[in-house]
């Protein structure tokens, strides 16, 4: 239903702070998790707070979506908002790590409500003509809330409290809410249809045992061939194959795969989902680059990223307001390219590389990537009746966000790895099998134990431990970030370990290309259709 101008203006702006409060959430959280670890404790478990908001958020954005389009946008949309910030005030009341996880999984159920009908909503609300402008407004607060979500993390968690990077989502969410409950009116015309009761609970499903599968893999928890994670990738497996045989007998399933005959839909969900996987490669280990290899600080490790997330909201904008003079292939071709060409130059990356090099190579990895957030939900819905459209861009958000999920797992075993060999070869027997320094006298040009590292951990090495660097594993490279960690390692190993850092990063952007490539190739394959308000409006008179 169209809204008379002054509310459509309150309503998007209310869309925007929704959007926003919960893409930070992560980052924010992520941010404050030492202080939080110190007083809960759990440090074993720290892993499912994180895990937990993400199987919530993935399981209920293809669920919200379809029951958005049965029941109507506004009802499920306030829902989100009421669960994200209930779970937000819980959160700030937790005394464990486990009461922390289990909250988090409630803000992760509103999120999960959020952010798909969020981009619904603008779709339903503005006329066609204005709808690319606001795709790229949508698209660049993505970019915006990863520069803030750390900075405004760091900043609460050293002059206020942890607690409050929870707390400061109530008076969001209020303002949010009431933008929303009080000034977006929609169509009482709905498609009700039975729920597929079996799609949603297999989906569901699915997600928690591949999420928890892959977070707890890898050693981290578990090792990859243990009984648990074997298990959880089984029962992934299983579940997957009853999820698809229940959607291709449900008379409404979650997820429709007629849509994906659409050869439009098809690849937009492709693009978005490959994309997404380089994308999030290129954020993560960017700033472990910066830190580990070129010894940055990690209280500005917000800012480290700024010129990439910057070069998103230029594309993103820019992006949105071309999508009514050109084909969405057309403007997605350029951008992608831009993308590849990026993620390879991020390949070159070696210890003695110029900051200004690092910058000049995240601008275009920015610029690649940003059109896809702004462009893509458009092509999603293209040409779908408004009783689809929670669906389709439900799916969309999924996609890209398990796209990104398998990004961070996969990269992150090759980069740990690459590591791993790289140390090794480096340092010799001082090395142990699992990138731990098992053997610091023949790690170190000293030759005894009484050599520089010995002298680091005499001085009052206080991370080092007894031992110096015994025990220290190089082969994660957060090990490296700390600044107080690598002024206790000997200059001649610190020097080996940063290049074996800085190719084992190289090595993983190498693997990235893969899906930045696929992506390239997903754009040249979509059909050349492009926005056509005319056509749109004259639909939408027709059904109302």
């Amino acid at each position: 239903m169209r809204q008379n101008a002054q509310n459509t203006g309150i309503v998007i702006a209310g869309l925007l702070l929704s959007i926003l409060m919960a893409s930070m959430d992560n980052s924010i959280t992520a941010t404050a998790m030492g202080s939080i670890i110190g007083e809960l404790g759990g440090l074993d478990k720290f892993v499912w707070v994180t895990s937990a908001y993400m199987v919530a958020e993935m399981a209920g954005m293809p669920i919200f979506g379809k029951l958005s389009d049965m029941y109507g946008r506004k009802r499920f949309f306030v829902f989100g908002i009421v669960f994200f910030m209930a779970g937000s005030a819980l959160c700030g009341t937790a005394d464990s790590i486990l009461q922390l996880s289990l909250y988090r999984a409630v803000q992760g159920i509103g999120a999960g409500a959020l952010v798909p009908i969020a981009f619904t909503i603008m779709f339903d609300a503005v006329p066609p003509e204005s709808r690319g402008k606001l795709g790229g407004l949508f698209g660049a607060v993505f970019g915006l809330s990863s520069i803030f979500g750390p900075l405004l993390g760091a900043y609460i968690t050293d002059h206020i409290n942890w607690n409050w990077i929870f707390y400061i989502n109530l008076p969001l969410g209020l303002i949010a809410f009431a933008m929303i409950a009080f000034f977006y009116k929609e169509s009482a015309q709905h498609a009700r249809q039975v729920i597929d009761w079996t799609g949603a609970a297999s989906l569901v499903g699915t997600i928690v045992c591949l999420v928890f599968a892959m977070e707890l893999g890898g050693g981290k928890t578990y090792a990859w061939d243990s009984v648990q994670i074997v298990g959880l990738f089984a029962g992934a497996a299983v579940l997957a194959l009853l999820f698809v045989w229940a959607e291709r007998r449900a008379l409404e399933p979650i997820i429709s795969f007629a849509m994906f005959r659409s050869r439009l839909y098809a690849t937009s969900n492709a693009l978005a989902m490959l994309s997404g996987a380089a994308f999030i490669t290129a954020s993560v280990y960017i700033p472990i680059y910066m830190q580990g290899v070129l010894g940055g600080s990690a209280t500005n490790s917000g800012m480290v990223l700024l010129p990439m997330m910057l070069g998103t909201v230029v594309t993103a904008t820019l992006g949105g307001s071309l999508l009514n003079k050109l084909s969405y292939r057309t403007i997605l071709i350029p951008n992608v390219v831009v993308l590849v060409a990026g993620i390879a130059l991020l390949t070159t990356l070696t210890a003695d590389t110029p900051r200004w090099i690092v910058t000049v190579y995240m601008i275009l990895v920015g610029l690649g990537v940003g059109a896809t957030f702004s462009v893509l939900g458009n092509a999603a819905i293209h040409a779908l009746p408004a009783n689809k459209r929670g669906s389709a861009s439900s799916t969309l958000n999924f996609l890209r966000s398990l796209g990104m999920t398998l990004g961070i797992t996969v990269f992150g075993i090759i980069q740990s790895h690459a590591m791993v060999r790289k140390l090794a070869d480096a340092l010799g027997g001082g090395l142990a099998g699992n990138g731990e320094v098992k053997d610091v006298s023949t790690a170190t040009s000293g030759g005894t134990g009484a050599g520089p590292l010995g002298g680091a951990a005499a001085s009052g090495g206080g991370n080092a431990g007894p031992d110096g660097l015994g025990g220290l594993d190089l082969s994660d490279p957060h090990a490296l970030m700390s600044p107080a960690a690598r002024s206790h390692i000997p200059h001649d190993l610190l020097a080996k370990v940063s290049d074996g850092l800085s190719s084992s990063i190289s090595a993983t952007f190498m693997w990235s290309l893969i899906p930045a490539v696929l992506a390239l190739a997903a754009a040249f394959l979509m059909s050349r259709e492009r926005m056509d308000p005319a056509a749109e409006t004259e639909a939408y008179a027709a059904q109302h």
